[in-house]
């Protein structure tokens, strides 16, 4: 009997203690966790102010406003970024049709494929800061998407300027060709977004293509991709490098330049975000030791001025130095600096727009500048007559 009273007081404690449980947990906090995302690359980078002595003398334009398309030279945007009108797919404009396919690096000639294990970057060569080892690369395919904007107003048959872009399919720009061709701001023209190889700076694909200071990457677009996109997209392209543009965001507006600069026969226009004018080229170059750096540093300055028209454009926060080189080369707000004082030097059309409150290939800013940018680069191009 003593022992039946004595389960039963037992019983009775547990289910007392779960009873006193329960409000206990119920007062827990309800309010969720914030969410884990992954924890940035880089720490972000110190906010630089476009008055700094030494920087480029620029126009300061009232917060929210741009520059005029026609304007040569520098200018500095406030910090709101509103997006322009422009980039609002609106239903009452014509648009054009995307179609997409797919390369592999099974089919080219200039590049069978590379890619760089996971791990560190690399280590700075001890008898030169300015030169990265590298030792994770190594042969690896790839498959790329090719993505090709034809305009509603696209006359089947006729020859048509078009412009071509770095990292994949781009339809913030395609948005922008849409309202400005049905607003006769810009000719008919193709777009064409070819993604990377893969990977990112040195010892990758993507870097070999958009850092090499070489006209390899242009061959590449003119004998391998565009007769895809004539046969696929069913347009003819032009060969008149003024009816040419390319345009890209990061290492991709370095590759932009690139193409233009060693195949000028090819492109005369450029635009260019947050452009990598710093030295990740890989493998060096004993011809361009320090990579697209050396465009303002030597390239620019040592060279005739060439019919090239380029806007570019780089945020207050942008990368500084966000790897293990210490080349003090690798400041991509002093890397557009000095290549706006490179081109102003020599004469050359160019409209450069330093953004306050803006990041690496900040997008606010882009959905802010896209259409001015697209109208300054194209607003010499003559259509040919008939």
């Amino acid at each position: 009997m003593l022992h039946n009273v004595s389960m039963v007081s037992r019983v009775l404690s547990l289910i007392l203690f779960a009873a006193l449980a329960v409000p206990v947990l119920a007062q827990a906090p309800t309010t969720p966790a914030a969410p884990q995302g992954p924890k940035p690359k880089y720490p972000r980078p110190p906010t630089r102010d476009p008055r700094t002595p030494g920087y480029v003398q620029s126009k300061e334009l009232p917060d929210g406003t741009l520059p005029s398309p026609d304007a040569d030279g520098n200018f500095i945007l406030g910090p709101t970024h509103p997006a322009a009108p422009e980039m609002a797919a609106v239903p009452a404009t014509p648009h054009g049709t995307v179609l997409e396919f797919t390369m592999s690096s099974a089919d080219s000639k200039f590049y069978p494929g590379i890619m760089r294990d996971p791990g560190p970057l690399g280590t700075p060569d001890p008898n030169d800061p300015a030169k990265l080892i590298v030792t994770s690369s190594h042969p690896a395919p790839w498959n790329r998407k090719v993505g090709v904007y034809v305009p509603s107003a696209y006359v089947p048959g006729s020859i048509a300027p078009f412009i071509v872009g770095a990292d994949g399919i781009d339809r913030s720009l395609f948005t922008a060709l849409d309202s400005l061709i049905a607003a006769h701001k810009l000719p008919v023209m193709i777009g064409i977004s070819i993604a990377n190889g893969g990977g990112d700076a040195q010892g990758s694909q993507r870097g070999l293509e958009y850092d090499t200071m070489s006209g390899r990457y242009a061959d590449f677009v003119e004998q391998e991709v565009l007769p895809l996109v004539e046969v696929q997209a069913h347009v003819k392209l032009t060969h008149d490098p003024d009816a040419r543009a390319a345009t890209g965001s990061s290492s991709g507006a370095a590759c932009a330049l690139v193409m233009a600069w060693y195949h000028n026969e090819l492109y005369h226009r450029v635009l260019a975000y947050s452009g990598t004018w710093i030295n990740q080229q890989w493998p060096s170059n004993s011809e361009t030791p320090h990579g697209a750096w050396e465009f303002p540093e030597h390239l620019i300055p040592n060279s005739p001025t060439k019919p090239i028209r380029i806007w570019m454009e780089v945020g207050d926060f942008d990368l500084l130095n966000p790897n293990v080189m210490r080349d003090n080369m690798h400041d991509w707000v002093l890397a557009n600096e000095n290549l706006a004082r490179a081109l102003a030097a020599r004469h050359y059309h160019y409209q450069f727009v330093f953004a306050q409150n803006a990041g690496h290939v900040d997008h606010a800013t882009k959905l802010q500048t896209l259409p001015e940018a697209l109208e300054y680069v194209w607003q010499d191009y003559h259509a040919p007559t008939r």
